[in-house]
């Protein structure tokens, strides 16, 4: 490679594993030559970490790409993450890109970058069958510096009928629990407050090592310094009791769960290939809700995918519409290459999918609202971000409503108790 590559900047597309990552892959090229710089600034290196779970990998992946060469027409352009694993090819033929690399080889970035040429006439690809993706790589990242998010767990032993993430980054794998502990342990040390737990499947922690996510949640417990945890989504069938009653005894593990639905029919579920019945998850929400009633609970909701019929979309809606939850994360249905679920009919039209979508999320917006509206005139704990927007300083509350203040230098990066009174029509509390 040529010696006058010096240079590099990161853009992430997709979830916060995808931002971890992102900072891992980061972490290799500190300490060598390579200065790291902003995605906006004249690099002379791009690394681009992609999605595959919407439609618009694709199209995200090309407006990353000219985005970057706009800034440094000469510059090599790397791109990596979920979508280079499933089309190498695909990312190969966008003009200006110079290395594709798959899911085996993303931390490896700087020797992959030590033997390209400057620009290759055309893109070197480095993809494996996901398959040899058996290693567990760390990552820790931050949006601000106030949370943390560490991955605990990476790859999917499952076979959703909608999912390719198990053929984009391979089997079920994660580390030991002293390993989490020691990356909980820098996160402290760099003056984070809170630790998000992320994961492609985060409950699936420790299944061939002998430990659990609940073992886990035990020992990150007895962490000196970290004042919150929270997990990112966990499966239903993999949410146990033990768990449940664990953050309601637990001062530093907050009354905050994510549990995926995606659909409330039973038949559906069954054509999903999910691993459990609605009856399961609404006894999950019945047990959260007796043991911490106060907690929030974000459903993730998938619409139109192939065989749902109207009957079986009203029949998700009235479930959910029952459920006693706090939010929905809706996602509308986008047909994915060597999916189980190409297979499946009828096959819902794209403009029915999009006002199914519609519906769930006026019914998020009420769910919201009528949670948010029984904390008007409480005390609750805010861990305040280092943010400055329009004057105002904003962060969470445990139970993970927004709250927003006139901004104050001396609460960033602190827990504020403050008094809930003002709900504004963007759905978030303002505070004196």
């Amino acid at each position: 490679m040529d010696d006058a590559l010096k240079s590099v900047a990161f853009h992430t597309l997709g979830c916060k594993l995808n931002f971890a990552e992102t900072s891992a892959m980061r972490k290799t090229f500190e300490g060598g030559s390579y200065e790291i710089r902003p995605f906006g600034a004249v690099a002379d290196v791009y690394v681009i970490n992609t999605c595959s779970v919407t439609e618009d990998a694709d199209k995200d992946c090309r407006k990353a790409v000219r985005r970057a060469l706009r800034t440094n027409p000469d510059a090599v352009v790397a791109v990596t993450g979920c979508y280079a694993q499933l089309a190498p090819r695909q990312i190969a033929d966008i003009d200006g890109v110079s290395l594709v690399v798959g899911a085996k080889a993303k931390f490896d970035l700087p020797a992959l970058l030590r033997d390209l040429d400057r620009r290759p006439a055309e893109a070197v690809v480095h993809r494996t069958d996901v398959n040899e993706a058996v290693d567990f790589h760390h990552a820790l990242s931050s949006g601000d510096r106030t949370r943390a998010f560490l991955k605990i767990q990476d790859g999917c032993d499952y076979s959703c009928a909608f999912c390719t993430i198990p053929l984009a980054r391979g089997k079920s794998r994660s580390p030991l629990i002293g390993d989490v502990v020691a990356q909980a342990r820098l996160a402290v040390e760099q003056g984070f407050q809170e630790i998000i737990l992320t994961g492609v499947n985060a409950g699936d922690f420790g299944r061939y090592t002998g430990q659990s996510l609940y073992d886990l949640l035990v020992a990150l417990e007895q962490v000196d310094g970290i004042a919150r945890i929270r997990f990112s989504s966990v499966e239903p069938n993999l949410m146990e009791d033990r768990i449940i009653d664990l953050a309601a005894e637990s001062a530093r593990i907050m009354p905050h769960f994510h549990m995926p639905i995606q659909s409330g029919s039973d038949a559906l579920l069954r054509l999903m290939r999910r691993r459990y019945k609605s009856d399961l998850y609404r006894q999950r929400v019945d047990h959260i809700r007796r043991v911490l009633p106060h907690a929030a609970i974000g459903v993730d909701v998938i619409t139109g995918h192939p065989g749902e019929t109207d009957a079986l979309f009203r029949e998700s809606f009235d479930f959910l519409d029952r459920l006693e939850v706090s939010y929905l994360h809706v996602f509308t249905y986008s047909e994915r290459p060597n999916t189980h679920a190409l297979t499946l009919e009828p096959v819902v039209p794209v403009e029915e999918r999009r006002q199914r979508t519609h519906a769930l999320r006026r019914l998020s917006e009420h769910k919201r609202d009528a949670f948010e509206a029984r904390f008007v005139g409480t005390v609750r704990p805010v861990l305040f971000e280092e943010e400055v927007k329009d004057g105002h300083i904003a962060g969470y509350t445990d139970n993970y409503i927004r709250v927003r203040a006139a901004w104050r230098p001396e609460w960033v990066n602190r827990i504020v108790p403050v008094h809930l009174t003002n709900r504004t029509l963007e759905g978030v509390f303002d505070v004196g």
